[in-house]
Formats: structure tokens, C-alpha cells, sequence
């Protein structure tokens, strides 16, 4: 059987003979240039340069050369744009294992014995300090100071894998008082009937969206209130074992969090000449003669899109000037839903929802059963049978009605 192996960085390629030094060429992203070493004088050009060999890439619109020798292009089943499974994408694979926890410790002091997790609490603490999110002063006497707790959370792609730790230190805010510690906290949210109204544009107006993420993104909020908190545990000050910090911008887990980053955001897009929907307050549209773009908020998400590419690049830079971003990209997974957007349509998916629900709730060993149940079934109460915790359940619910509404 033969094989072959796609090379996307500077690498050599070793051969019998002699080698190759792969590099990319600037005239075509879509094809990897072939240097050969002077083997003899017959490889000099008349100009005194090498000859190279183009040859395309299989994320070109037709398949590689090498692929319609062995297979007909009706036989490839996907987009033969795709691309195959490369030694580099496995190598990321065993990266992301190596360089990263595969467990999320449910304690403080499980994480501290966790050199990824020390490593990513401090990414946390060290992104406070450029928000410039609060300052250390000494405890007030009079004052209510709001508790802090550190959450553990292991990021995934698409297909499951984890990729990071994000370790995330949040407000317990249950002990606000409200009139004191906070006043307003309605914030909006983009509704899932807009995302999908969204979707549909994109396929009529044949553009591709594109998804950013605001890192921590509610530390940009700036605070109205006077609130103190307590230092993270594991990071307190040697010298000031006793004092507080004074937030000057929101933290996550605060009432009014939302509402601050929403506000920040909004008058930041709309000083850019974004222009807000007038019904749908989470939309932010820009119209210049024929081209129009058009961009979602869901919180610290944000799925944006245009007839014009250079929209888009725009928007991008814009952002990233104020704020700081992660995972700018192609639309691929959004609250659950696995997109791939082609050039004849959009293919939506909630497998890995699904996957993660049954794993969440222990029933990967569970049998399969006919949905809808049989109307002939007779149920019969269970006298050996333990009760069911009432929490657990309605999460069970929760999550199937949510599986089931998108």
C-alpha cells in the first residue's frame, strides 16, 4: 500500500540520494517549495539560483497529484480540501498530553502539588496584573470582603482532546449585598435562534464565520462599587498575610460582572462605528455600500463574519488592539454545536455534547433502548430500588432538554 507523508513545517526531508529542504513559497500559500542542494552544476539556473519544484499542498480545492493516482476523486469521502492526518498533527496530539494535565483537581491543594495547574493559576494572576484588576490594600474594618475561590477547568477541541488547563480564580459573590456591592446586573445574551439565523445569512450571503474569544474578558469591565476581596489561596502575600485586594475592574463571579464587560464592550464596538441592533442588543452591524458585516456576542464569544475578507482582518485587528484574544479562527464549535462550514452549505453536529453528557452522568456501559419508549411497556415500581438524588436528575433533564432545543 502506498502512502504519503504531507510536510507543513521547515523540515528536511531525507532520500536516498540527497536531501530536500521544504519551505513555503510567498507567491502561493497553497504550495510548498522544494529547494534541491547543488548536487552538480546542471542544478545551477543561468541566474545562479536553484530550481525548485512546486508542488500544491492537499489543502488546495483539488486533491494532490499523488491522491487522484490512488483514489478517484468520487471516491474521497469528505471535502478534498481537508487534508489528511499528518506525523505534525499527531506530534501537537502527544504535545498537548505531555504539556498538560489530563485531570481537573477539585481542591485548592491538589492543584498546587500540579505543576501544569500552578503554571496556569499563575497565568491567571499575572493576567490581573496587566488588567491592572485590583490592588493590594490593608482590610477595612467596616467594610463587607467577599470571599475568592479558585475553579479548574481542562479546555478541549473539537475532537475531545484536551489542550489546556485554565485555571480560574472567581468572586464568591452569594455574599454581595445588594445596594451595597452591587446595584444593576442585567446583562444580554445572544439567543441560539440568533446564532442559527446567523448561520443561514452566511450560507446566502456565501461567507465563511469566523469565531475570537476575549481572554478573561470580564476583567475589562471597570467597577462602579467599592468591593474588596480576599487573597487567592496558595498566592497570599508573605509581607501582608492580612491585608485585601480593592478590585478596580469586575471579577468573575460578581453580580454585576456581565453587565460591566457588556458594557465596556458595547461602547467600545460602537465608537469603532459598529452599529448595535436595534431588537437583538448582543448584534453589531457595519453596512458600507454593498458590503455588510455582522458580528455575535454570547458573553466573551463573539462570532463575527462579512461579504469582504478585509472586514473581517479589520474587526480582528480592532479588537485584539484593546483587547486581549484567543482562538481567532474559522466558526468550528459553538455551545455545544460541532460546525463545518463548505462551500455548498453548513454541517451542524452535537456529537461530542452528546459524548461528554454520557460520560458526565457514568452511562458509557449503559444499554441502548428504543426513543420513544414502547406505549405497551408496562412500568412497575422497584422495591430494591434506590432513590434517585433529585439534583442529579434534574441535571439529567436539564441537559437533554437543552441536547433537544437546539
Amino acid at each position: 500500500m502506498e502512502s504519503s507523508i504531507v510536510v507543513f513545517d521547515n523540515t528536511r526531508l531525507k532520500s536516498n540520494d540527497h536531501e530536500e529542504e521544504v519551505i513555503f513559497s510567498d507567491d502561493s500559500p497553497l504550495e510548498k517549495v522544494v529547494v534541491s542542494p547543488n548536487v552538480g552544476t546542471s542544478n545551477v539556473n543561468n541566474d545562479g539560483t536553484q530550481p525548485i519544484d512546486r508542488v500544491p499542498l492537499l489543502d488546495s480545492k483539488e486533491p494532490a497529484p499523488w491522491v487522484r493516482k490512488l483514489h478517484d476523486k468520487e471516491d474521497i469521502i469528505g471535502e478534498v480540501n481537508e487534508g489528511v492526518r499528518t506525523r505534525r498533527q499527531l506530534a501537537n496530539l502527544i504535545s498537548y498530553t505531555c504539556y498538560t494535565s489530563q485531570i481537573e483537581p477539585k481542591k485548592v491543594e491538589e492543584a498546587l502539588n500540579d505543576e501544569f495547574w500552578v503554571l496556569a493559576m499563575q497565568e491567571e494572576l499575572s493576567q490581573f496584573e496587566r488588567n491592572e484588576v485590583w490592588t493590594l490594600v490593608p482590610r477595612p474594618k467596616t467594610t463587607n470582603v467577599i470571599g475568592t475561590k479558585w475553579i479548574f477547568r481542562n479546555k478541549s477541541d473539537e475532537d475531545g482532546n484536551i489542550v489546556r488547563n485554565k485555571a480560574r480564580l472567581v468572586a464568591q459573590g452569594y455574599s454581595q449585598i445588594e445596594g451595597i456591592d452591587f446595584e444593576e446586573t442585567f446583562a444580554p445574551v445572544a439567543r441560539l435562534e440568533s446564532i442559527r439565523l446567523l448561520l443561514s445569512i452566511s450560507c446566502v450571503h456565501k461567507f465563511k464565520l469566523h469565531q475570537m474569544d476575549v481572554k478573561s474578558a470580564f476583567l475589562n469591565g471597570f467597577l462602579q462599587e467599592e468591593v474588596f476581596v480576599e487573597q487567592p489561596k496558595g498566592f497570599v502575600d508573605a509581607h501582608h498575610p492580612n491585608h485585601v485586594y480593592r478590585l478596580k475592574k469586575a471579577l468573575y463571579g460578581l453580580k454585576q460582572a456581565p453587565r460591566a464587560w457588556y458594557e465596556r464592550l458595547t461602547q467600545f464596538l460602537v465608537d469603532n462605528n459598529y452599529t448595535r441592533g436595534s431588537v437583538d442588543k448582543t448584534l453589531f452591524i457595519k453596512r458600507d455600500n454593498d458590503e455588510l458585516f455582522i458580528a455575535q456576542i454570547y458573553v466573551d464569544d463573539i462570532v463575527f463574519g462579512s461579504t469582504n475578507n478585509t472586514k473581517v482582518q479589520q474587526f480582528v485587528d480592532v479588537m485584539s488592539l484593546e483587547f486581549e484574544m484567543s482562538l481567532v479562527g474559522e466558526l468550528s464549535y459553538f455551545l455545544g454545536l460541532q460546525i463545518r462550514q463548505m462551500h455548498d452549505g453548513i454541517f451542524i453536529t452535537q456529537a461530542k455534547y452528546a459524548k461528554n453528557l454520557v460520560k458526565k452522568f457514568g452511562l458509557e456501559k449503559a444499554k441502548h433502548c428504543d426513543t420513544p419508549m414502547s406505549t405497551t411497556l408496562k412500568l412497575s415500581k422497584d422495591a430494591s430500588g434506590k432513590s434517585v438524588e433529585q439534583t442529579l436528575y434534574r441535571g439529567m433533564i436539564g441537559s437533554l432538554l437543552y441536547l433537544t432545543a437546539k
